[in-house]
């Protein structure tokens, strides 16, 4: 990820395992780039993991008889799904 170098940024303090700190530094030297650039980037996995957003990642919900289904219902569910919406209902699904 680079960062432009308009976009704003904010400095802060950390505390952080002297082993950590080690390997950062190398992997900044073998790829070429700052620790700081290594750190950021670790900020931005974070704070992206720990997320919590507003809908559902998958808001879509399907009936089915309440079992796991198999490959083939899977397979033929998904395909019908997809010439509904695609509105064609002619032809041959590959």
């Amino acid at each position: 990820m680079d960062y432009p170098w308009y976009m704003p940024m904010k400095r802060t303090n950390v505390y952080a395992d002297p082993e950590d700190l080690a390997i950062i530094k190398e992997a900044a030297k073998r790829r070429g780039i700052s620790e700081a650039e290594i750190i950021r980037q670790g900020i931005h996995l974070a704070a992206m993991a720990n997320r919590v957003w507003d809908e559902p990642l998958f808001s879509r919900t399907f009936e089915g008889p309440g079992r796991t289904p198999s490959k083939p219902e899977v397979r033929d569910t998904v395909a019908e799904a997809v010439l509904r919406e695609t509105g064609s209902g002619s032809g041959s699904a590959a």
